[in-house]
């Protein structure tokens, strides 16, 4: 598909993306959460080019869920990249990054959601929130120690995620993570630190910044999802590796993590469109 009308099939959307052709995880299969993020529509301000050009300090003090970092960063892709930038123009509904969870929250819920479908996984999850009092308040390192893995099977928890879900809280216990220290890691401690613990990948850990710590510039070189959209928009005949992606990207730095928020929504409107040429 050409990417014009590549771009006009963008410009009709008027949903949320499909969750099914989301991220995909070379790890583990697992579904993406981006579809899990809110759309509204909203206008980008003006800025200076102080703005464009901000320290590395403003940038990690200043994460997605600000509006005012959301906005910098599209003015940044618009005018470093025009092939993005004309994704970007296309799509009516800039994204949001929202999230409350705990960080040890979400990594279980990573966990949980592993190699199954978002329908199946959320029905796990419900229930495993289910066992705890308060709900998602009171999954806590120590309370979910204190849940045998029996009791985890029992709600449809595997036996290995059980053991992943121990070795995570069992890490909190001891100290060699906590919610505090992880918000203050840079992007490569985190990737350190987190892949020590079992069944949590680099994928797992790219997301985690991305959705849930709401870090600017993560580029996950491992995503099928976002690698086919980089193969569609620059037009390359086979996908691109992980050497490749850091070099096609490179223009979009210091916001990779919003370029590879558009190269899912470009996948979905490819699918989209051609769902639509084959009726």
């Amino acid at each position: 598909m050409s990417l014009r009308k590549t771009l006009t099939a963008l410009s009709r959307a008027s949903s949320p993306p499909d969750s099914s052709i989301t991220a995909v995880n070379l790890e583990a299969a697992e579904p993406s959460r981006s579809s899990q993020i809110t759309f509204r529509p909203r206008k980008i301000r003006k800025v200076s080019l102080d703005d464009l050009n901000p320290s590395p300090t403003t940038i990690t003090a200043s994460p997605l869920s600000s509006k005012s970092t959301v906005d910098i960063a599209l003015r940044h892709l618009l005018i470093s990249d025009e092939l993005l930038g004309g994704v970007i123009s296309a799509h009516n509904t800039p994204p949001v990054f929202e999230s409350t969870s705990t960080p040890f929250l979400s990594l279980a819920r990573s966990i949980l959601y592993q190699q199954l479908a978002t329908k199946a996984a959320k029905c796990i999850y419900d229930r495993f929130i289910s066992l705890f009092p308060g709900g998602e308040s009171g999954v806590l390192p120590d309370s979910v120690i204190s849940v045998s893995a029996v009791d985890l099977r029992e709600i449809g928890v595997s036996g290995r995620k059980a053991s992943y879900l121990h070795d995570l809280a069992g890490k909190y216990k001891s100290g060699e993570l906590s919610d505090e220290t992880i918000l203050e890691m840079s992007d490569g401690e985190l990737i350190d630190r987190l892949t020590s613990v079992k069944g949590i990948g680099v994928w797992t850990v790219h997301m985690f910044m991305i959705f849930s710590l709401h870090r600017p510039d993560v580029l996950p070189v491992g995503d099928l999802g976002v690698r086919k959209g980089v193969k569609d928009l620059y037009g390359l005949k086979n996908l691109p590796g992980p050497l490749q992606m850091e070099q096609l990207c490179e223009k979009w730095r210091p916001y990779r993590s919003v370029g590879s928020w558009y190269m899912w929504r470009l996948i979905e409107s490819n699918k989209t469109s051609k769902t639509k040429l084959s009726k």
